[in-house]
């Protein structure tokens, strides 16, 4: 009964994961998934794939592709050809010096950039010259995010100012200063705060939006929503040839959040505390188990002697009786024939006539001089009329045949 255990407790943990997996889901099936993925891809209330999706019918003939470089390498864009839009929706824009230079550059060249993002790097303030509550923002929890999203757009250029809203999170990120001489507001939050500029650069554009959730399915599939993504795209320029959604600010930010990590299955798993308990008092029992019936079972293991080769002791037994007898022409015998046998199972010569064909044949097979198998055939050849065979000539048919058999 004991040897079954085991498998009785791994029945259990089993079924135990998997009732924890039915009755959880039961429990989330009507709970709103409160992930801020942002990812075009994600059906998710807060993922971005209505509004990566909806980009073919608000352009029309306009090539999608996606980027997942820094600017600078791009390979889907290229920085000297104009008519291309830059889409960016990132909780964080870490863009640097270098990073912002570069896409001054590419917009001056008669593109526009398109950024939703909550938290806007320094560099960006900087170059920009504007201030944004993205600091203090910066740190932000995501059960500490303000409930309802409400903003209006600006009139001009919209030609009316309606009021977007949906029950979910908003970031309430806003613009706390900004140079008027160079940027238009295009839109605020509920009290009236700018939280949408237009900046013009060279022949291109920038377009800074400070809520990156109004770009997510939950706001855009609320109501009348939708209005307010294809008023936004209105802005830029008409004959655009190429939309670029950009993921690498996306992946900028999780590295940043997350410098070195990897998540693995069993950090996901480990989530979720009851789980994590459950399932580390599950091992730590079936780990105190083990070893308690190892301790109790465990033997010592026998020591297993090498298997003697007792064919080959025969042999050398065999050999040392007829050298020390002295009998040397019947030990030759020996091993001629051990020899003419090898030849026949190996190379299937027939061993009857050793003439020159059968040297040139062995010779053809083997690879082994003709000279040198001829030696060989004449002293087995001359075994039968010799009367005597000398310790000198044993030695030298032995050392004749080992030299074969190596080459072989």
């Amino acid at each position: 009964m004991k040897k079954y255990i085991p498998y009785i407790l791994i029945v259990i943990l089993g079924a135990a994961i998997i009732t924890l997996f039915i009755t959880g889901g039961n429990q989330r099936k009507n709970k709103l998934d409160e992930r801020l993925s942002l990812r075009k891809k994600d059906k998710l209330p807060y993922g971005t794939y209505v509004a990566y999706s909806t980009l073919p019918y608000l352009f029309p003939g306009a090539e999608i592709t996606v980027n997942k470089q820094s600017p600078g390498t791009w390979e889907t864009l290229s920085p000297a050809e104009p008519n291309q839009l830059l889409m960016i929706v990132s909780s964080r824009f870490g863009a640097d010096e270098d990073e912002i230079t570069k896409l001054i550059e590419f917009a001056r060249n008669g593109n526009d950039v398109f950024i939703s993002s909550v938290f806007l790097s320094a560099a960006a303030d900087d170059m920009f010259d504007f201030n944004s509550s993205a600091y203090e923002l910066a740190n932000l929890n995501v059960k500490q995010l303000d409930e309802n999203l409400r903003f209006t757009l600006s009139d001009p250029p919209f030609p009316q100012q309606p009021e977007y809203t949906y029950p979910g999170r908003t970031f309430s990120s806003y613009y706390t200063g900004f140079d008027t001489a160079t940027s238009r507001v295009l839109g605020f939050d509920v009290v009236g705060r700018p939280n949408f500029i237009h900046l013009k650069t060279g022949k291109g554009n920038f377009f800074i939006h400070l809520e990156p959730l109004a770009f997510s399915n939950y706001f855009l599939l609320h109501k009348k929503n939708m209005e307010f993504y294809e008023q936004a795209m209105s802005l830029v320029r008409p004959g655009i040839k190429k939309i670029t959604w950009d993921e690498y600010y996306r992946n900028k930010k999780e590295k940043q959040e997350r410098p070195g990590k990897k998540d693995g299955w069993l950090s996901v798993l480990f989530r979720y505390p009851a789980f994590k308990a459950a399932l580390l008092t599950a091992i730590f029992t079936l780990l105190v188990y083990v070893l308690m019936e190892m301790r109790r079972k465990q033997r010592a293991i026998p020591v297993l002697k090498k298997p003697k080769n007792e064919s080959l002791d025969f042999v050398k037994t065999i050999g040392r009786l007829y050298y020390e007898k002295g009998d040397h022409r019947n030990l030759c015998r020996k091993m001629a024939a051990y020899f003419l046998e090898h030849v026949r199972n190996k190379y299937k010569l027939l061993t009857g006539t050793l003439d020159e064909e059968f040297i040139k044949n062995l010779h053809y097979k083997s690879g082994v001089g003709q000279e040198e198998i001829g030696e060989i055939v004449s002293i087995i050849k001359n075994l039968d009329l010799a009367e005597t065979i000398s310790p000198e000539q044993l030695t030298g048919f032995h050392k004749r045949l080992e030299s074969f058999y190596k080459k072989t």
